[in-house]
């Protein structure tokens, strides 16, 4: 399997309000960057999405390591939630119905082909890679607004 590393970040304006992720992959010395938005959406689908769009362009499995500044998306995985949820037919600890669930089953569904590890990076810092994936983001809501 080849090694992969994905950056990603979400981002809205206003919660909920036009959002936007980004994401860039790396593999040897090559480097994709990827955006896109939604016109009415969270942060936190921005940030699954992203995840998830990421793992979308590898064209064979490969092992990833995910890199990410949201403790909603890196939680899951580290501590698991999304196997409590599946188990209790996707609800939640505090008997709801889990948020984002559609996003959630896209996404575990792109993992099924790939090892993934996700790792918690701290946002608006001095992570270059993070940093960037924040533009992509912040560019696409920019797109989205300018076509409203």
């Amino acid at each position: 399997m080849k090694d992969v590393t994905l950056y990603t970040d979400g981002a809205c304006s206003g919660n909920p309000g036009p959002g936007g992720w980004g994401a860039i992959l790396f593999y040897g010395d090559h480097r994709l960057e990827m955006s896109g938005g939604e016109p009415h959406t969270t942060n936190n689908r921005m940030e699954i999405l992203a995840v998830s769009e990421g793992l979308k362009r590898l064209k064979e499995p490969c092992q990833v390591k995910v890199y990410s500044d949201s403790a909603y998306v890196v939680n899951c995985f580290q501590q698991g939630w999304y196997r409590g949820w599946q188990k209790n037919g996707w609800v939640n600890s505090k008997k709801q119905p889990v948020e984002n669930k559609d996003l959630w089953v896209g996404l575990l569904e792109q993992m099924k082909r790939h090892q993934v590890e996700y790792i918690k990076v701290k946002g608006h810092s001095d992570n270059e890679f993070n940093n960037r994936c924040d533009e992509l983001a912040r560019g696409a809501i920019k797109q989205l607004q300018k076509m409203t």
